[in-house]
């Protein structure tokens, strides 16, 4: 069990920090994702200690299809197979099941589909989610849900969150038992719950009610940035937030960028992830305190200055934008890498900001100057 400790509140903003037996997080924190246990970009785990990565963030599906989770137990857990000493949380794969809609069937015991690699039949619920992520052992387990898309029909939303909160009654009682055996890597192993209901007010605040009574490790926010609009994200998350244990971590799922990230503190959530920050940079869109740039401009051919004036970033202290430029025209994969480092870097660093801004009482004035920034561009 991890202790979360509230450092700081500026109006609903959140400065804290979540002791785990990995290590603390502080928070607000934004999570760098690791699908497969390595970042898209050839960025290694050392990499991430030097950009000031705290959590590093891998998927169960995708562990559970390749290499497989009963190999990477065998390796000694996560941890020691990616060598990484610090927090990891690993999605359920309910996400991935779900966005596999062609491939799988939903029953009240969980999900059947079939291998996005071989094409094999795989069978995942509540309880075999829960074993997976226990031979991971990651830091903290997020609990097996279903994602109905946001815009789905009311009655389809309703059934999906009411299995959705019985999976994690499901889901707390296999990782209580999966706790307790001798051969589990991390025996303290944490469960975050998931709140759902697409952009129906009433379904969420419901959901975040009954799942708030099972006294969870955290609470999540999922379902949303898959189609809505910023407002309505916003929206939502006005409205459920309250409803949250507010002494417990809220994270956001696959949320976002960086002004998301900004409103979504102000509104109380500490926790975020996101693939943005190396997707985009694998591409050469880089963000900067103007907002995001796209390194192939030929604008950039000749410029000698580094991707963002003061940054102290890797590939920042060392290189152009003009030799990047390069780099990328060239499919060279350095240039990805240098992309991807830079945008972790950036990201990890905006959260540090927003936590002293808060610890500062200052955090209006912060997120509005931020904000008037990204517009610059």
């Amino acid at each position: 069990m991890g202790t979360y400790t509230i450092l700081k509140r500026d109006k609903k903003a959140k400065r804290g920090r979540l002791e785990t037996i990995h290590g603390v997080i502080q928070t607000p924190v934004f999570m760098n994702v690791g699908t497969i246990a390595a970042i898209k970009g050839a960025v290694s785990t050392v990499d991430l200690q030097e950009i000031g990565t705290q959590v590093e963030l891998s998927n169960t599906y995708h562990l559970h299809v390749r290499p497989g989770d009963d190999v990477v137990k065998k390796m000694g857990g996560l941890h020691k197979f990616m060598v990484w000493d610090k927090p990891i949380l690993t999605d359920s794969g309910g996400f991935q099941v779900f966005s596999l809609a062609g491939l799988r069937k939903i029953r009240e015991e969980g999900v059947q589909f079939y291998s996005h690699i071989d094409g094999r039949k795989i069978f995942m619920g509540p309880e075999e989610s829960m074993q997976i992520q226990s031979n991971l052992a990651s830091t903290i387990a997020m609990a097996f849900d279903e994602c109905p898309p946001a815009l789905a029909e009311r009655s389809y939303i309703q059934h999906s969150v009411d299995r959705t909160t019985r999976w994690l009654y499901r889901c707390k009682a296999e990782m209580g038992r999966l706790n307790q055996k001798e051969d589990t890597i991390n025996p303290h192993q944490m469960l975050f719950g998931i709140n759902q209901g697409g952009i129906l007010e009433d379904i969420r605040i419901e959901h975040a009610k009954q799942i708030a009574e099972l006294d969870l490790d955290g609470y999540a926010i999922g379902g949303l940035a898959v189609g809505e609009s910023h407002e309505q994200m916003y929206q939502i998350l006005d409205q459920v937030v309250p409803y949250l244990p507010s002494e417990k971590p809220t994270y956001l799922m696959g949320v976002g960028t960086p002004a998301n990230i900004l409103e979504a503190v102000d509104r109380g959530v500490d926790f975020f992830d996101c693939v943005y920050p190396s997707r985009n940079g694998r591409h050469g869109h880089v963000y900067t305190k103007y907002g995001k740039i796209n390194l192939f401009n030929a604008k950039y051919e000749l410029e000698e200055g580094p991707i963002e004036e003061g940054c102290q970033c890797p590939a920042c202290r060392t290189y152009s934008r003009g030799y990047i430029r390069h780099l990328l025209k060239a499919k060279e994969m350095l240039g990805m890498r240098l992309c991807v480092l830079h945008n972790l870097y950036f990201y990890n660093h905006l959260m540090e900001e927003i936590r002293e801004a808060i610890e500062q009482g200052r955090y209006q004035e912060y997120k509005r100057m931020k904000l008037e920034g990204f517009c610059q561009k």
